[in-house]
């Protein structure tokens, strides 16, 4: 066995926690700022950090949107039922789209102003990846993370795939941590990705339509259809997201570590979210020991 990726989601995973313990694993900063500054794509910039999470040390990665581009998925009481919704908004934990109900983008990023129309489809969103300046292999990596999340939402509303438009999906911080995503694996030559389970918590979410039980519609089906596997903690909180997810999917190669192997480097990202569990994401460098 070749040096793999461990992926150790035992509290959740999302975009921008994925971002973060893979720059801390030593994906170059650099590259990712010249990549992110190639998309057609504008209202944003981003800023890397040390936080610290449950008393660890870890690789904060945020997008941080302009005025008109914001978001309010760190709003956990409008998230989990206890504000009443205003005029104002129409969060969807994560989500506000005209058509797909509820794709997360991570554990910060997600629901918008009302105002703020960027509903893009898949081929809109393929056509930002192409005329980006990431490598082939990054833009194939970030154009099948955003067609497992077409195919999950195409499922949840029964729609065809490219009449599927996202909302969160095609909005800034959504492109930008699934494109981040994807230059930071190119860039640690990542060919092989151990990705055991994916950890999810109890309860509900609030969305436009109503109230959804976690895990929410498009990440059972993103599970489902790339036959990874799942299990549900005793924490409350919504700790996988649809975009979390998708990365998974993508990018797994295996599903079992091996009986011996050494752990070369150790990268932990924080999530934003604020739950009894740490919400960090642990990825390893590994080589299988004979």
């Amino acid at each position: 066995m070749k040096e793999a990726l461990y992926l150790e989601c035992y509290s959740g995973i999302s975009g921008d926690m994925v971002v973060g313990a893979l720059l801390d694993l030593g994906a170059r900063e650099d590259i990712l700022r010249k990549a992110l500054e190639s998309i057609r794509v504008q209202g944003f910039h981003i800023e890397i950090s040390r936080v610290v999470k449950s008393g660890i040390d870890s690789c904060d990665f945020n997008v941080v949107l302009d005025d008109k581009h914001a978001n309010h998925d760190h709003d956990m009481e409008y998230l989990y039922g206890n504000r009443e919704e205003t005029e104002d908004h129409d969060l969807v934990h994560g989500h506000r789209h005209a058509h797909s109900e509820h794709v997360h983008d991570n554990h910060e990023h997600a629901g918008e102003h009302a105002h703020t129309h960027e509903h893009r489809g898949i081929e809109e969103i393929r056509t930002i990846i192409e005329e980006s300046n990431l490598t082939e292999r990054a833009k194939q990596t970030a154009d099948r993370i955003f067609t497992i999340l077409a195919e999950a939402e195409s499922r949840a509303h029964n729609v065809p795939v490219d009449q599927v438009h996202f909302h969160e999906v095609g909005a800034v911080d959504s492109i930008v941590d699934i494109l981040a995503a994807a230059v930071c694996l190119d860039d640690l030559g990542i060919q092989e990705v151990i990705v055991t389970e994916l950890r999810e918590g109890t309860g509900t979410v609030r969305c436009q339509h109503g109230v959804l039980p976690v895990p929410v519609p498009a990440v059972l089906n993103i599970l489902q259809a790339n036959d990874i596997k799942l299990r549900i903690m005793d924490w409350k909180g919504e700790f996988i997201t649809p975009t979390g997810a998708a990365i998974a999917a993508a990018v797994q190669t295996a599903e079992v570590l091996p009986e011996r192997f050494q752990v070369k480097r150790v990268g932990i990202g924080a999530g934003k979210r604020v739950y009894d569990g740490p919400g960090i994401l642990r990825a390893m460098l590994i080589e299988e020991s004979i």
